[in-house]
C-alpha cells in the first residue's frame, strides 16, 4: 500500500503558532498587567488562553469543512488557504465576509505597523541608526524572504528563529531567578478590580488565530495534526508569559518609581542580560512578523486571484522572446500574485509606522479590545453555529463541532463581555 508523505510537519506548525503569538504583546504585557498584580494577572491570562484555544479549534474545524466542501467540488488534490472573509462569506453571507474583512485588514495592518515601530525602537538602540529607516530595513528584509524564499526557507528561517528566541528567553528567566527574579514576588494580594483592562492585551499577547487559514493548508486539511499542533503551539507562549510576566513584575515589585517593568530588564546590571533582552525582544517581532506577512499576504493573494478569475486575461499571440528575457518574465508570472498582494501589505504599513511612531500602545489596546475579540472571538462562534444550521439533515463527518453548542454559546458569551467591557472603559475615559 503507497502512502503519501504530507508536506507540512508538525514541528513547524508549532513553530510558526510560538512566533507568531510570542511577539510584539510579550513585550506590552507586564506594564499593563502591573496594576492588577501577579496572581490576579496569571489566573486571567489562563482564561483567557482557554477561550482562544476554543475559538481557534473551531476556526480550524470550520476551514477544514468549507475546504473539504471547496475540494470535492474542484476535483483538485491541492488544498489552498482559505482566508477567514471567505469562510466568513460562506457561513453567514455577504455581510459576515464584508465585516470580516474589514476587521481582518484593518487588524493585519495594525500587526504590521506595530512589528515595524518596535522593531525600528530596538534596531535604534543597537545601531544609533535612525528608527524610521532600522524598521524599514527589518521590514523588508522579511518582505523579501517570504516574496523569494517561499514556504520551505520562510518556514525553515522561522523554526530556527523560533527555537533562538525560546533559548534566550529560557535563559533570561534563568538569570531572573538565580539574581532575584522572585525578590519582589507577592504570592496574595492584587486588584482583581484592574483586571478588565489587561483583557485586550492579553488577548493581544496570545491570539495566534490570523495563521490558523496557513496552518490547514500547511498541514493538507489534517483535522488531527492541526489539532495536536494548536494545542501543543499554544501551551509554549502561555507558560512563556506567565513566567515572563511573574518574573517582570516581581521585579517592578522591589523596585520604585517604575513605569515599564521590561525597562527594568533592560537595565539591570547582570552581565549580558540587557543584550539578550534586546535580541529576544528583536526574535520576537520577527517571528511575529513572519506569520503576519504569510497571512496577510495569502489574503490578499486569494482576493487578487478571486479577481482574477472574474476578469480572465484575453489570449495573446505568443512571441518568441530570448531566453534570459523568458525566465525573467516567467518568474514574473509565477509570482507576481504573491508580490503584489505582499507589497499591499507592507507600503501602507510602512507609510503609518513612519507617520504615527509612537502608536504602539494604542494599537495594541484597540486590536486586542477590538478587532480580535469580534473577528477571533465573536465570528467564529456565529460561523459554527451558522454552519451546524446548514448541516442539519445532511450527512457529515462527526467531529467535535457538532457536539459544541455549550462550547459555541460560551464563548460567544465571553467575547461579547470583552467587547462590552473595553466599549464602557474606553466611555468612562471620554466623560468628565
Amino acid at each position: 500500500m503507497k502512502i503519501s508523505r504530507k508536506k507540512g510537519s508538525i514541528a513547524g506548525a508549532v513553530a510558526l503558532i510560538i512566533g507568531t503569538s510570542i511577539g510584539t504583546g510579550i513585550l506590552a504585557l507586564p506594564k499593563k498587567t502591573s496594576p492588577a498584580g501577579i496572581v490576579p494577572s496569571s489566573i486571567t491570562m489562563t482564561l483567557c488562553w482557554a477561550f482562544l484555544l476554543i475559538e481557534a479549534l473551531l476556526l480550524v474545524e470550520i476551514n477544514v469543512a468549507l475546504q473539504r466542501k471547496k475540494k470535492g467540488k474542484a476535483q483538485s488534490d491541492e488544498l489552498e488557504a482559505m482566508s477567514i472573509r471567505t469562510m466568513a462569506q460562506e457561513t453567514l453571507g455577504e455581510w459576515g465576509g464584508a465585516l470580516a474583512s474589514l476587521l481582518y485588514m484593518f487588524l493585519g495592518y495594525t500587526y504590521v505597523v506595530a512589528n515595524c515601530s518596535k522593531s525600528g525602537e530596538i534596531l535604534h538602540q543597537l545601531t544609533d541608526f535612525p528608527v524610521s529607516f532600522c524598521g524599514f530595513l527589518f521590514t523588508f528584509s522579511f518582505t523579501i524572504l517570504v516574496c523569494v524564499g517561499g514556504t520551505r526557507a520562510t518556514d525553515q528561517v522561522n523554526q530556527w528563529l523560533t527555537a533562538s528566541m525560546i533559548g534566550l528567553l529560557v535563559a533570561i528567566e534563568a538569570f531572573a531567578l538565580l539574581f532575584g527574579g522572585w525578590s519582589g514576588f507577592k504570592a496574595g494580594g492584587g486588584d482583581w478590580g484592574k483586571v478588565p483592562a489587561t483583557l485586550p492585551v492579553m488577548v493581544f499577547a496570545l491570539v495566534y488565530h490570523d495563521i490558523t487559514p496557513v496552518l490547514c493548508a500547511y498541514l493538507e486539511g489534517d483535522l488531527a495534526r492541526i489539532r495536536a499542533s494548536v494545542v501543543l503551539g499554544s501551551v509554549v507562549p502561555l507558560l512563556t508569559l506567565l513566567v515572563w510576566d511573574a518574573i517582570a513584575l516581581g521585579l517592578s515589585n522591589g523596585a520604585d518609581n517604575v513605569s515599564d517593568p521590561v525597562e527594568l530588564l533592560l537595565s539591570v546590571r547582570w552581565e549580558g542580560v540587557p543584550y539578550m533582552v534586546e535580541a529576544f525582544a528583536l526574535l520576537a517581532v520577527g517571528t511575529s512578523q513572519i506569520g503576519t506577512l504569510l497571512s496577510f499576504s495569502e489574503f490578499f493573494k486569494e482576493q487578487l486571484n478571486n479577481l482574477a478569475s472574474d476578469f480572465p486575461p484575453k489570449q495573446l499571440v505568443v512571441v518568441e522572446k530570448p531566453s534570459s528575457l523568458y525566465s525573467i518574465n516567467g518568474w514574473w508570472e509565477k509570482n507576481k500574485t504573491s508580490i503584489t498582494a505582499t507589497a499591499m501589505v507592507v507600503a501602507p504599513s510602512l507609510l503609518v509606522s513612519n507617520a504615527l511612531p509612537d502608536a504602539f500602545s494604542a494599537a495594541t489596546d484597540f486590536a486586542g479590545g477590538y478587532c480580535m475579540t469580534v473577528l477571533y472571538g465573536v465570528l467564529p462562534p456565529a460561523m459554527a453555529w451558522a454552519m451546524k444550521q446548514k448541516k442539519q439533515g445532511e450527512e457529515t463527518e462527526q467531529t467535535s463541532l457538532s457536539k459544541s453548542y455549550p462550547a459555541i454559546f460560551g464563548v460567544g458569551l465571553f467575547s461579547c463581555g470583552v467587547v462590552l467591557q473595553q466599549i464602557l472603559q474606553d466611555f468612562s475615559f471620554v466623560q468628565p
